[in-house]
């Protein structure tokens, strides 16, 4: 497909995906197919030769469609929301031709820092307490999770690894295995499933909290279990707080578990996925008190504020505690601006390799990442773009030699 077709083409998808949305009530919203309808539908081997995009289309309607439960016709009721929008889908085609990975600043700093000052917005609109707020020099911060199931994933893991250094330091004879067996979490008995599995991934003990008769944690179930637990030697660290459950929509008491969490030096997570976009209402504010005693907060985004999935925005008190619970760098992935293959084989110091990447870097005509080669800093050259063709690479060659003649001149070199 060149650019020409895609254009076509582009025009073309637009109006099925709006003919698609704006008939969408026609449509049965549950299928009405057996499992195993679509392999007898299609070839049991992947095509030699390409399809033409018409008769592709046509197999959109004649194999998909059949099969789709329509998450945004007007009588689906299940699950939950499930938020779209006309410019979401704009903006997820723009991020899509973008394509960048945004795993670090240095990958792609306005993916990093948009990430961040959005959060920052969305978080204010959610009148979060400033200490979650990134801002230019705040310790907390927001950042995008895929799934409020990830998020729950990240702060037990975080909060697992913050109990076990909290023990080493006044406990330096125990082991990290020993510590984490008497590790001990805690959620709702009306929690989303990922939150136990989060304890099953994370290896630690997880205890259900009864709930009162609306469903919802209180302070007094959770602080006898707590008092139990630590009168038989296990280490409470970790409870899930939830905001809208699954099943009922129920509240947990936070403002009653958060003092206690606090006291106990437990964290206290707060999984908002299903009902949090409320909170933006002044009118349903008020169920978010107690979210000053969490050392994190997670909402779905993409549940009730027409934003396509996956958009689920997760804030914590310190980044300091998510940053080190995951910190692994290497060489690759360092930048001297970090928290905010093909090899060229120089045979120089890596103090002249390191200066020469620099240099590279700072002319912004081609970028290179480095790697560690048997203690050795190597420049590492990889063919990354489906677009590059061999001038492109013979003019960066031609670069890397310039600036490399460039630094062996100069009298240091």
């Amino acid at each position: 497909m060149d650019v020409a077709e895609f254009r076509r083409r582009g025009r073309e998808m637009v109006d099925y995906v709006a003919d698609y949305l704006e008939n969408l009530e026609q449509r049965p919203v549950y299928p009405d197919v057996e499992p195993g309808y679509l392999r007898s539908l299609i070839p049991t081997e992947a095509p030699l030769e390409p399809e033409t995009y018409e008769d592709i289309m046509k197999d959109v309607e004649r194999v998909v469609m059949p099969g789709v439960t329509h998450w945004h016709s007007p009588y689906f009721y299940a699950y939950f929301p499930a938020a779209s929008s006309y410019p979401a889908m704009l903006a997820d085609m723009l991020c899509g031709a973008i394509g960048c990975i945004g795993f670090s600043w240095a990958a792609s700093p306005a993916c990093t820092e948009l990430e961040t000052v959005m959060l920052d917005w969305l978080g204010k609109m959610l009148q979060l307490p400033e200490c979650f707020i990134a801002g230019t020099q705040g310790h907390g911060g927001g950042v995008i999770q895929s799934t409020a199931s990830e998020a729950t994933l990240m702060s037990l893991l975080a909060a697992r690894c913050k109990a076990i250094r909290w023990v080493l330091a006044s406990n330096p004879e125990k082991s990290e295995a020993e510590i984490l067996s008497k590790l001990v979490a805690y959620t709702s008995d009306q929690a989303h499933s990922s939150v136990e599995r989060a304890g099953l991934i994370g290896g630690v003990m997880m205890r259900k909290v009864p709930t009162d008769n609306s469903y919802a944690v209180t302070g007094d179930i959770l602080k006898k279990m707590v008092e139990e637990d630590k009168a038989a030697g296990l280490i409470p660290f970790y409870f899930c707080a939830t905001l809208g459950t699954t099943p009922s929509c129920a509240f947990d008491h936070i403002t009653e578990l958060g003092p206690i969490c606090n006291k106990e030096n437990m964290w206290m997570h707060i999984d908002a996925a299903y009902a949090g976009s409320a909170f933006i209402c002044p009118e349903f504010r008020h169920l978010l008190n107690g979210v000053e005693f969490a050392d994190s907060f997670n909402f779905n985004a993409h549940k009730w504020l027409l934003i396509n999935f996956d958009c689920s925005a997760m804030w914590v008190k310190k980044r300091s505690d998510i940053i080190g619970a995951f910190k692994m760098e290497p060489l690759y992935l360092k930048h001297e601006n970090q928290e905010s293959g093909l090899v060229t084989d120089y045979r120089g110091s890596n103090e002249l390799n390191q200066t020469l990447l620099k240099r590279i870097t700072k002319s912004r005509e081609i970028h290179l990442v480095p790697c560690q080669l048997s203690g050795r800093f190597v420049l590492r050259f990889a063919i990354c773009s489906r677009s590059t063709e061999s001038h492109h690479i013979q003019q960066a060659w031609r670069h890397i030699t310039q600036l490399t003649f460039e630094l062996l001149q100069e009298p240091a070199h």
